[in-house]
């Protein structure tokens, strides 16, 4: 318990107390942790300040040797102290010697003490430093004085971001960031992007920390919930005709799931109760926020992290009300790049779109919903970049790379000058293949290649027609069940892909059965875990083992392809006997539709991926039970290499451009020409030129890719001839030429050829 009797709201006052004397910085730091020591019933308080290196020094103790003070120092992840700041969580230790991470500092005359309670200062997501108590009894501290330090650690967070104890530092060093800096993230939109940083959390400090009255703070924070949901109510509004028909319902589906959040009533009670303790509204939403950051944090569902990002989203939004300050939207007249930890979809729109170049957020993969409306939108994103958000200012020039995964914040003339001409350079590209759009994808010598697009939510389908592509040829279903937050019903679903079918406009559409499990969990759909959920229960395996769940997909696609053709391929095939089971529950639901009157599709195509080496050896049985077959090369390829595409460590080891891949690929085609069995090609190599060259020489003829690689890929096809592709291809694959690899014959091809790479 609190020392003394004390709660968190007396902490609070002797806490305003200091802050309101006229002390000098350190004077006013000494001051507090003697205060918080007091308060805590502890030996020692100590503050450690998070510096530019990453250095955590020790800026102000009650209870350790004095002349410690701007001496000891742990890195970000060294000891208990470095430990707090990397994870961004507190530690309560009753015996802090034996913690794995203890590291002993001897200048600090430390040995005595027993007990630790450590909580981070946390500003805009990141650690600028950590509060440490300590006792020299043996004792586990309780919630309720875990919830004090943290108050008056953020306190303290804003004596650090406001600047106040700039100056303290050892001679030498910051505790800001202002040099060149280049990070590598995840590719989540494609493009270039060059403008200003617009922090989407910016570093406000809270000035008012301490309310004076508790009823009219609860007053405060009723106006502006008010506010803010009347805001989000209008915003929906505004955008519900935003974009076009194609992306408009996933588009409203996130911001709906959004508006559910905002009228959630027990976030609002909990920061109430915060008020009741006695901070100001705006301080104790910023508790309230850092308490569910905490929490979630933890979780490994990706919903309820998904959920956390709307929450921050909410938070910031009323925080805007509470000081008066309006959301932020780029400098007058200047091109910007949004900089953010986390963002809700709802934030973006509220930017404006027309000076927008790019979006660089540290927590978001493809499928979030703030690259979802990103992507549909145009914009460049980048992501996973951890730490990016604390280095940046705004006003910074940054350039955003979602071609290559690449982020320079204040770039040195040079790289700026580099990217310049490479969005001129960019800029003739499209409008090179933006003129080829219409223009068939033929070989000099006349032979038929189909290029057709990968997509996966109705947000890609613009790229359609916007690329020239021949129609889709892998439609991830997946996609459309990760982002809601429960099992899409029959007729939820088939209005889906009825809706995809529909802004096809009659070009073809092959869709792929759900390809869940693995990495792609579903938060309400039970699964397992699996040491190597590559390899275990995944896609038709587990639909297999969920009939209800596949016959549920069988019918929709049914009931949306009335009087269309439909194409359905399944992914993760092992066995021949697999198919035959997924047949005859198709045909069980078609009889289905029959009975009760129903129509049906005018023609319905069931196929197979190869992703799985074992059907190698059954392509003759796998041809005589489907009506087409895709190849998955992807998944083929790392399973015939033994190697997981998303190690670091075998990324650059083993290549698909190899022989003995090839040789695989080129059994594939022999096999379909033997039974006259259709054949496509799904897969990164597909969207790679010199990958591409390679298939077309080994006999593929139908190969889907990512929308950004058509026009690329149909201005080689439109150089090439095929003739000397396939006989330079075929040799090399059946013997080494000159010792060259295949990437050096097929370079050289295309030299020879003039075929562009």
């Amino acid at each position: 318990m609190l020392g003394q009797g004390t709660g968190p709201r007396v902490l609070l006052k002797y806490l305003r107390e200091a802050m309101a004397e006229p002390l000098g910085p350190q004077e006013r730091l000494d001051r507090i942790v003697q205060q918080i020591a007091a308060a805590m019933g502890a030996q020692v308080c100590s503050v450690y300040v998070r510096r530019a290196d990453d250095v955590l020094e020790l800026f102000g103790t009650y209870g350790l040797k004095a002349e410690a003070v701007h001496l000891s120092q742990l890195r970000v992840g060294q000891g208990l102290v470095g430990t707090i700041a990397a994870a961004g969580r507190p530690l309560n230790l009753a015996e802090a010697e034996k913690h794995p991470a203890f590291a002993y500092l001897p200048e600090t005359g430390e040995e005595l003490y027993k007990s630790f309670l450590g909580v981070p200062m946390k500003r805009a997501g990141r650690a600028l430093g950590v509060l440490v108590v300590q006792t020299t009894e043996t004792k586990a501290y309780e919630e309720e004085d875990v919830e004090a330090l943290e108050t008056a650690a953020m306190v303290l967070s804003d004596l650090v971001a406001s600047g106040d104890l700039k100056g303290l530092s050892q001679q030498g060093t910051e505790l800001d960031q202002s040099g060149t800096v280049s990070l590598s993230g995840a590719k989540l939109a494609p493009g270039i992007g060059i403008g200003q940083v617009v922090l989407h959390e910016p570093r406000v400090v809270v000035e008012h920390l301490f309310g004076d009255d508790e009823e009219t703070e609860m007053s405060r924070l009723a106006i502006a919930v008010q506010s803010v949901r009347a805001s989000v109510d209008e915003m929906i509004s505004r955008n519900f005709n935003r974009t076009d028909g194609a992306d408009g319902d996933d588009h409203m589906e996130v911001l709906e799931s959004y508006r559910m959040f905002a009228n959630d009533r027990g976030w609002v009670r909990r920061i109430e109760a915060a008020i009741s303790q006695g901070l100001t509204a705006e301080a104790a939403t910023e508790k309230v926020s850092q308490e569910n950051r905490s929490r979630l944090m933890r979780s490994s569902d990706p919903y309820l992290r998904e959920r956390l990002t709307d929450l921050d989203d909410l938070s910031r939004r009323l925080m805007k009300q509470l000081m008066g300050d309006s959301a932020t939207t780029g400098n007058e007249g200047e091109s910007f790049v949004v900089v953010a930890r986390t963002m809700g979809p709802a934030e973006l729109l509220d930017y404006d779109n027309a000076k927008l170049r790019g979006l660089i957020i540290e927590e978001a993969t493809v499928s979030s919903h703030v690259v979802i409306v990103a992507r549909a939108l145009g914009i460049a994103v980048v992501g996973q970049v951890s730490g990016f958000v604390a280095r940046a200012e705004n006003g910074d020039r940054v350039i955003v790379d979602g071609d290559d995964g690449v982020i320079h914040l204040r770039p040195p003339e040079d790289v700026n000058e580099s990217y310049l001409e490479r969005v001129k350079f960019r800029a003739k590209r499209e409008a090179r293949f933006d003129a080829l759009r219409d223009k068939p994808a033929v070989t000099r010598d006349g032979v038929d290649i189909e290029l057709l697009l990968n997509a996966g939510l109705t947000v890609d389908l613009a790229q359609l027609e916007h690329s020239g592509a021949a129609g889709i040829g892998l439609f991830r279903t997946e996609l459309h069940f990760m982002i809601a937050s429960r099992l899409p019903r029959v007729e939820e679903q088939t209005q889906f892909y009825k809706s995809v079918l529909d802004a096809a406009g009659g070009k073809p559409v092959t869709f792929r059965t759900l390809d869940i499990g693995g990495d792609k969990v579903l938060p309400y759909l039970r699964t397992v875990t699996e040491d190597n959920p590559a390899l275990g229960w995944r896609a038709i395996r587990l639909a297999i083992d969920r009939p209800g769940l596949m016959r549920m997909q069988l019918r929709a696609l049914l009931q949306a392809s009335v009087g269309r053709q439909l194409k359905i391929k399944l992914p993760m095939v092992t066995m021949v006997t697999e198919i035959d089971n997924v047949r005859a529950t198709l045909d069980k639901e078609i009889a289905a539709q029959k009975k009760f009157g129903h129509e049906l599709p005018s023609e319905i195509l069931l196929g197979s991926m190869i992703e799985v080496p074992t059907l190698m050896w059954q392509l003759d049985e796998l041809m005589q039970r489907v009506d087409f077959v895709s190849v998955g090369t992807n998944d083929l390829f790392q399973f015939m290499a033994a190697s997981d595409r998303s190690s670091s460590y075998l990324a650059n080891r083993f290549n698909a451009l190899s022989r003995p891949f090839l040789r695989a690929l080129r059994e594939i085609v022999r096999a379909c020409e033997r039974h006259n069995t259709p054949l496509q090609l799904c897969g990164e190599l597909a969207g790679d030129t010199l990958s591409a060259l390679a298939l077309f020489g080994v006999g593929y003829r139908s190969i889907s890719m990512p929308p950004t690689s058509i026009g690329p890929i149909k201005e080689m096809v439109r150089s090439m001839n095929m003739g000397v592709v396939t006989d330079t291809v075929n040799a090399a694959i059946d013997e080494s030429i000159g010792g060259q690899t295949m990437t050096e014959v097929l370079r050289d091809l295309a030299d020879h050829q003039g075929i562009p790479l």
